[in-house]
Parts: structure tokens; C-alpha cells; sequence
């Protein structure tokens, strides 16, 4: 006979997380009450609470959480692939409202816009993204191109995948961005060699490439910031 699982319903009323919030509003919730909503059910051991709390035990905290795959997530006992795809999903709609909320055609002024861009849906990526800033020529956004995924590598960078949607586009000019996985934005021996090469090419076909934005877990390198451009 299978154990009967725990729901947030037979909590106590103080205890129910959607209780809660109904009442006192989400920010009342703790990061654990919250994920506890999205995971509904517990074992017949623990609550749904309880799972959540193992889980940011496990992560090392809430920020971890959109770095993490199916397959390290269900291993929380408790957490089976339904739960798990469940919560992913919200990570991912999060990600997707805190960038969207970024864009908009606003204008690029410093390495910093830039950056705020990009930030959320790349600061937890596992793999290096490279992607394109196109701009009119008033710095406007006008779009953001994904060129690559993988190790960054000049042999791998074509030039004509870069500036072919900003030829398209009839843009000014163009800023570079790519993700560190480890969090740490210091530019490698092939992130200047990528930014050589494309602001060579950049000046054959009337492009100008701005800076080359290096982004990292909430923090960025500008290369032309640093004088490497």
C-alpha cells in the first residue's frame, strides 16, 4: 500500500504558506515557504516545507537555484521530476521578467547598461553564451544575438555570424558580450583574442564594436574599461 503524502492543507492554519500569503502577501514568505507552494505536496515524513528547506540547504541558498539541472535537483528526496520541472519553470519565467523589464530599446551609455542587460540570463548560464548588443546610432537597443554556445575560441567566433544581423539591421555599431560559468569575469587569453579579431573586422565593414562585456555571477569586466580594447 502506498504511504499517503503530506499536504500543505493538513498543516496547521499558522503554517500554510498559501494561507499566509493570501493574507499577509508574498514578501511575508520566507524563500522555503515560497518554493514550498511551487513543490505543493510532502512525504509521508516531511512537509513540502521541509523539502524546500533541505533544498536551499543542499544549494547553498535561493541564488544557486537557476544554475542547478533536473537531474541535481531531484536528488532532494522528495523533489521528483514533476516537482522539480515545476520549479525550474518559475526560475525561468523570473529570469525572463527581470530581463524584459530591462528592454525595450533603452540606450547603452556606460559598460554598466550593458551589462544590466544581459546580467539575469547569463550570470547563472553553465555553458560560455556569446552574444551581440546591436545599436542605432543613438546607442538605442535595437536587438541582442546569440552567436555561440560553448568555449569561447577565435576559430569558432566567425566574424560574418557577428555582423550579419547588424548588417541586417543597418546598426551603427555593435557591443560584445559573453558569459563566465565560473563567475569570475577576468577576460582570458582568448576573450582578447575574439575582441582583436571582430573589432578588425568591424572596422572593414563600418561597425564600430564598442566594448566587450565579460559577465560574471552579479559582476562584469569591461575591456574597454580596462584599456584591452
Amino acid at each position: 500500500m502506498t504511504a499517503r503524502r503530506l499536504t500543505l492543507k493538513e498543516l496547521p492554519p499558522g503554517e500554510r504558506p498559501r494561507e499566509r500569503l493570501m493574507q499577509y502577501g508574498a514578501a511575508s514568505l520566507s524563500d522555503a515557504e515560497l518554493l514550498a507552494i511551487l513543490i505543493r505536496t510532502g512525504t509521508t515524513s516531511d512537509t513540502a516545507v521541509q523539502i524546500a528547506e533541505r533544498l536551499l540547504v543542499k544549494l547553498g541558498g535561493l541564488h544557486e537555484l537557476p544554475r542547478k539541472s533536473l537531474e541535481e535537483l531531484t536528488v532532494i528526496p522528495g523533489l521528483g521530476p514533476a516537482k522539480a520541472v515545476t520549479v525550474m519553470s518559475a526560475m525561468e519565467l523570473a529570469k525572463r521578467i527581470s530581463t524584459r523589464l530591462r528592454t525595450g530599446q533603452p540606450a547603452v551609455s556606460s559598460p554598466a547598461d550593458a551589462a544590466a542587460l544581459v546580467m539575469e540570463d547569463l550570470r547563472h548560464r553553465m555553458k560560455e553564451h556569446f552574444q551581440v548588443l546591436l545599436l542605432d546610432t543613438k546607442n538605442k537597443v535595437v536587438g541582442i544575438e546569440e552567436v555561440s554556445v560553448g568555449s569561447l575560441n577565435a576559430s569558432l567566433i566567425h566574424p560574418r555570424e557577428v555582423f550579419r544581423p547588424a548588417i541586417r539591421k543597418a546598426c551603427a555599431c555593435i557591443i560584445l558580450v559573453h558569459n563566465h560559468p565560473s563567475g569570475d569575469p577576468t577576460p582570458s587569453r582568448e576573450d582578447l583574442e575574439v575582441t582583436r579579431r571582430l573589432c578588425e573586422a568591424g572596422r572593414l565593414v563600418g561597425i564600430e564594436v564598442l566594448d566587450h562585456v565579460v559577465i560574471g555571477d552579479g559582476r562584469y569586466i569591461s575591456l574597454k574599461e580596462k584599456g584591452l580594447l
